[in-house]
């Protein structure tokens, strides 16, 4: 069984920065696609980034050029730097797996984590 674990989320000021990371288990990693997903109450889950088994990277608009995902395939790790946070970034952040091609859809992801909450004060 694969099991994805957050971590590094937080409270920060607008305009600071957090590195979330993502410890994966129980699968072959370099298979995967690997994709962080955010949630705020009474929202879908939304799409952030992802990263392909080639290390291909994908970003919702709103926070290109400033979020940054990355892999380790040694240490099966996958992250997520956040630079320029901004209030509207507060929510729950989820790391995700799914084998293939990436995608943006959530319900296309096979593996979750548990979340881990980032929280922006202005």
């Amino acid at each position: 069984q694969v099991q994805l674990v957050e971590s590094g989320g937080g409270l920060v000021q607008a305009g600071d920065s957090l590195r979330l990371s993502c410890a994966v288990s129980g699968g072959t990693f370099v298979l995967y696609t690997m994709g962080w997903f955010r949630q705020t109450p009474g929202k879908e889950r939304e799409f952030v980034a992802a990263i392909s088994r080639s290390s291909g990277t994908y970003y919702v608009d709103s926070v290109k050029d400033r979020f940054t995902i990355s892999r380790d395939n040694t240490k099966n790790m996958v992250y997520l730097q956040l630079n320029s946070l901004k209030p509207e970034d507060t929510a729950i952040y989820y790391c995700a797996a799914k084998l293939r091609a990436y995608s943006t859809y959530a319900s296309l992801y096979d593996y979750w984590g548990q979340g881990t909450q980032v929280t922006v004060s202005s």
